[in-house]
């Protein structure tokens, strides 16, 4: 080789590879797009293909602006720097990313001579391969910006990691390892940053990457016939709330309300579901209807719920590594569930049960305390078969204890969904009475994604009754009022998690300022009137201490009425008298009519009639003259009694000097009208 050839192949331009040891497919213009859009502006992009020389069905494919020569000696040389001069960061509250980014802007300003100069779009090309390599995931940085993804799975050399898309289910990406030094180096690095450690002598790993994807992983050939695997499940930045919940349909708002009814009488309740049902998602969107005065404490081994409570503990396992014949200094989850009932919970949350640790949350239980936990089953019989066998071994006495199960299913939909054919259904909700005794309450239809529900004949409403001391129809009129209040709050727009708490926080707020106002108002009332009573006992005590009258006017002598009549004028005894006469004039006609009326016969009815009109005409004539003197009489004296009434007084006054001819001529009544009486009897009337 000549040295005209040497430098020829210097200035060919060398070949771009900024991933060594993975293959990324590159789009053709061939393949038809189906949807395409950004994961990081303007940089990485998602393209969702579809074409016969790929195969059936879709494809993902990541797309990548490329560097150009220059900027990819520029991009090795701040890598090498970087790797020298970085130094760890100071300030905690930094994200990796910034921290990556700001040192390598500063690399940039120091060494701007050796690097060369570029456009800011260029600089920005050159920065995020930067923080894609050294503070993300590599080649796969661009999958995991992607919020539709729910997993990745990786399964062995020059096989396509496949993704589970939220709109296209499980398709195959554009990206594969083909370097198993390079697979395994890429899986070393992302057990480093779950803080784990995996190896030929410990090949399993289950940790928790910085942004609480859960990730699962085997090293080499050890267990594995295609060298190293791993699953990274991932979860939102920002978790599912129970608005999100209603929004897709996963349940309802009825659906809602009734476990926020439960849960703040410290019911228990478990989910049960599939892998991938959505079991955790639905557990950590109801945890968001606690109360805010509840002390929680979760026990994982994994750590994925994240309540919006501020008094929760978090507890998660820790496997030690032990070689030869040491003692192990693993914690499980049965020693944190020991431990949990320790700090006096109100609830304890297991993320999932599955071994020993169910029979110390049963124990719990029956103590006193909440508990909360999913569990891999597809119905309530699965659920208690598990339960009662080995390594649960919970009896089947204690089978009551927890409350109610909620099964949570992927389905089909009748009818697409916020463009979605499949989605996750609360499909049954069981009260568990007794051991092989349940109640269902609450059912999908799949027929018309609705949900039907039987809340009235709920078993744990009966308990609540019992030990609130409410009716069961107020506990009910409760639930419609909190499934109307939880339909506002959807429709308010709020969706957050931490949101939705506080407008669940301010729900029972307003409920205590109703009730204190509703106490201050009787507390009023009741003071009102003990102040009626009050005064109207000071009023008697008044008077009852009052000086006595003068006897000249008290004491008068029965002697001395003839004189006091004669004192009096003539003109109001005779008025006084008159109004007496006329009204017993009027009780004696009354006593008459009622007598001739049980005297009558039927051929005396025509008679009657015509005498009843006439007697009819004068009534109404005699009334309107009883009205008028109604309207003349005296006026109101000012002790609030009339002249009328002194008028009374006179006239018993009368009626007493007059005693013996009026005694005479009653008795010669009574006896005529008795005489009267005895004639009508004998004659049969």
């Amino acid at each position: 080789m000549g040295l005209l050839d040497r430098f020829r192949k210097k200035d060919e331009e060398p070949e771009i590879k900024v991933d060594p040891g993975v293959e990324i497919a590159q789009l053709s213009r061939r393949y038809k797009v189906i949807e395409d859009y950004p994961v990081h502006k303007p940089i990485a992009k998602i393209k969702i293909v579809k074409s016969p020389s790929l195969g059936e069905g879709l494809h993902y494919f990541v797309t990548e602006t490329p560097l150009s020569d220059e900027e990819f000696r520029s991009f090795k040389r701040i890598m090498k720097i970087l790797s020298k001069e970085m130094n760890a960061p100071t300030n905690m509250d930094m994200s990796p990313e910034d921290y990556i980014f700001d040192q390598a802007g500063r690399v940039a300003e120091k060494y701007y001579r050796a690097l060369g100069q570029f456009t800011q779009a260029g600089w920005n090309k050159l920065f995020y391969y930067v923080v894609r390599d050294l503070a993300g995931y590599g080649p796969l940085h661009a999958i995991m910006l992607d919020p539709n993804i729910e997993d990745v799975s990786y399964n062995g050399l020059h096989t396509p990691i496949y993704i589970w898309h939220r709109v296209y289910e499980s398709i195959p990406t554009n990206i594969q390892f083909v370097d198993e030094q390079t697979a395994n180096d890429f899986l070393i690095k992302l057990a480093h940053r779950c803080s784990k450690h995996i190896s030929s002598a410990s090949p399993l790993m289950d940790g928790m990457l910085p942004e609480k994807h859960r990730l699962a992983a085997t090293f080499m050939n050890e267990v594995s016939m295609k060298g190293s695997t791993f699953c990274i499940r991932k979860f939102r930045a920002e978790p599912f709330s129970i608005v999100d919940m209603i929004k897709v349909g996963t349940m309802d708002e009825r659906i809602a309300a009734y476990f926020w009814l439960i849960l703040e009488y410290k019911m228990s309740f478990m989910i049960v579901g599939g892998t991938g049902a959505g079991k955790t998602s639905m557990l950590n969107s109801l945890l968001s209807l606690m109360s805010g005065n509840d002390k929680i404490v979760t026990v994982e081994e994994v750590p994925e719920l994240s309540p919006p409570l501020q008094n929760w503990t978090q507890l998660n396992s820790r496997e030690s590594f032990q070689f030869g014949q040491g003692i192990s200094n693993s914690i499980n989850i049965f020693d944190l569930v020991k431990v949990s009932l320790r700090y006096r919970p109100d609830y304890i949350i297991v993320g999932e049960v599955r071994g020993e640790e169910a029979y110390t949350l049963f124990q719990a239980l029956a103590t006193g305390h909440g508990g909360l936990c999913t569990m891999h089953a597809d119905s309530i019989t699965n659920v208690v078969k598990r339960l009662t066998s080995p390594p649960m071994n919970v009896a089947k006495v204690y089978i009551p204890l927890m409350n109610s199960a909620l099964h949570v299913q992927r389905v089909e939909l009748p009818q697409d969904k916020l463009g979605l054919s499949f989605g996750r259904r609360v499909r049954t909700i069981w009260e568990i009475e007794d051991y092989d005794n349940y109640r269902e309450v609450a059912v999908w239809n799949p027929r018309t994604d609705t949900f039907d529900t039987w809340f009235e004949d709920s078993v744990l409403l009966e308990r609540i009754s019992e030990s609130s001391g409410k009716t069961k129809h107020q506990l009910l009129m409760e639930l419609d009022k909190r499934t109307e209040y939880i339909r506002e709050i959807v429709v308010s727009g709020v969706r957050e998690q931490r949101e939705v708490a506080e407008k669940i926080l301010s729900y029972y707020n307003k409920e205590r300022e109703r009730k204190d106002t509703k106490k201050t108002k009787k507390g009023k009332s009741k003071k009102s009137a003990k102040k009626t009573a009050s005064t109207s006992s000071k009023e008697r005590k008044k008077d009852a201490e009052a000086p006595p009258p003068d006897d000249s006017e008290s004491d008068l002598d029965l002697k001395e009425l003839p004189e006091l009549q004669d004192d009096l004028p003539s003109e109001d005894l005779d008025e006084a008298v008159s109004l007496r006469n006329e009204k017993k004039e009027s009780d004696e006609a009354h006593l008459r009519s009622e007598d001739d009326e049980a005297d009558l016969d039927l051929p005396e009815l025509p008679d009657l009639q015509e005498s009843h009109d006439i007697d009819r005409d004068e009534g109404a004539s005699s009334a309107e003259e009883e009205q008028d003197d109604d309207v003349e009489l005296p006026p109101t004296t000012a002790d609030g009694e009339t002249d009328l009434d002194l008028a009374d007084l006179l006239v018993e006054m009368k009626t007493y000097l007059e005693k013996p001819d009026s005694e005479e001529g009653t008795s010669d009544d009574d006896s005529v009208q008795s005489t009267q009486v005895e004639e009508v009897s004998g004659t049969g009337g």
